[in-house]
């Protein structure tokens, strides 16, 4: 990789709107590996030496000091031969689906840009979109790789929780945050998974058989869930026979599933971040001031069954995948919305989306989405979820799938 090449990386941040404050630099490989040749951006939750991870707000970043070393995953990508080219933007403290930053701006979304990219890993779907980038680092809690990723039509991956080291990441909810990646094929998602993700454990090293449930793709559109069924009919041919199935069998139904995964999470949020809040009284943007102020409530409120709830629903779907199969769902429930979008069509979206990313973050599960399609010009996109600890093999089913259904 040549410096004018690393500079046009760094150029095509500033075009897109990716690149975060004082995230215009490089840094070169420090060693050789699988990622030879290949460059990435950094979202602004992980520490880059010498400089301060700034979370996508200017409060944070007037008040901590610059990071002593590389986050852990940035530093071992440099080990794999991988070159960085600069930090992206993210919604404040990764508190959003929407890409939106109220301070930054909003990256660009290539594939429909008058639509919104997702977030809170706007900046890294970006700049993998608008090919500045091979690939590029995200954190997902709620759906921050997931979602941009569909929505931008590139590969994402949320791993299994724990399953890659978060070490010099910030956090946000601990027993939900993960650290996800984006690519614009599934073969370079399956390469950064080689590097970043430790040996699967247990379960079959084959899926044999599709979990498609009748609650999860009610949420869909009808248009979304029409163009969706030509791939998700072609996985099913290529994996083994398709059951379908409810996922919640609860009152309230997959709504109850966020409910409960918001209630844990604002929770943990407000664990984490509260006190700093509270001493340093920042500006946030408004849907994250209210985000932050809901969270403060949340954590005054008696945590009742929920912490059981969720070991029940994890339970529940590890018995169900734990002799290969795997469940396929639609990403989001619709397209991107318009930039325009009003708070009230912004919180419809959030809490449809959220019922759809909350099966697998409140399971711990790794989940991975495909670009399958378009509707009305914007891309849609389908996952695939696997066992707890089963990532690589999630990802080479998604690279054997890939020339078969993303069309």
């Amino acid at each position: 990789m040549t410096n004018k090449e690393v500079v046009t990386g760094a150029a095509r941040l500033i075009e897109l709107g990716a690149l975060a404050p004082e995230g215009d630099f490089a840094l070169a490989p420090t060693g050789k590996g699988v990622l030879d040749g290949t460059t990435f951006a950094i979202k602004d939750l992980f520490d880059v030496a010498g400089r301060v991870t700034g979370c996508g707000n200017p409060d944070w970043r007037r008040t901590h000091e610059p990071a002593r070393q590389h986050a852990a995953v940035v530093a071992r990508l440099l080990e794999a031969g991988a070159r960085a080219i600069g930090k992206t933007i993210t919604d404040e403290l990764a508190f959003s689906l929407n890409g939106q930053n109220f301070h930054y701006g909003t990256p660009r979304n290539s594939a429909v840009p008058e639509r919104i990219p997702g977030g809170s890993s706007a900046g890294s779907a970006a700049a993998v979109a608008g090919h500045a980038c091979d690939f590029a680092l995200g954190t997902d809690t709620g759906g921050s790789v997931r979602i941009p990723a569909a929505l931008n039509g590139i590969f994402g991956i949320r791993p299994s929780h724990d399953a890659v080291d978060e070490t010099g990441c910030m956090t946000l909810a601990e027993s939900n945050d993960t650290v996800g990646w984006f690519a614009r094929d599934a073969e370079m998602l399956r390469r950064v998974g080689e590097v970043l993700l430790p040996v699967d454990i247990g379960g079959s090293t084959t899926f044999g058989e599709v979990y498609l449930p009748r609650d999860a793709w009610a949420l869909a559109r009808d248009a979304v869930a029409a163009a969706l069924q030509p791939a998700r009919d072609r996985a099913v041919a290529a994996i083994g026979p398709a059951i379908g199935i409810t996922l919640a069998t609860e009152a309230g139904g997959l709504a109850t599933w966020r409910q409960t995964f918001g209630f844990l999470q604002m929770r943990e949020i407000w664990a984490q971040h509260g006190a700093w809040v509270e001493e340093t009284r920042p500006h946030f943007g408004p849907e994250i001031a209210e985000r932050f102020a809901l969270s403060k409530e949340t954590a005054a409120e008696p945590m009742g069954e929920a912490a059981q709830f969720r070991e029940t629903i994890t339970r529940r779907l590890d018995d169900m995948l734990s002799t290969g199969g795997v469940l396929i769902i639609p990403t989001a429930a619709d397209i991107a919305p318009l930039k325009s979008l009003s708070a009230a069509d912004s919180a419809a979206f959030r809490a449809s989306t959220l019922c759809l990313t909350c099966i697998a973050g409140l399971a711990r599960l790794p989940q991975v989405t495909l670009p399958v399609g378009r509707v009305d010009g914007a891309p849609i996109g389908l996952s695939l979820i696997a066992r707890k600890g089963r990532d690589r093999a999630l990802l080479e089913l998604a690279a054997r799938l890939a020339p078969l259904i993303c069309r």
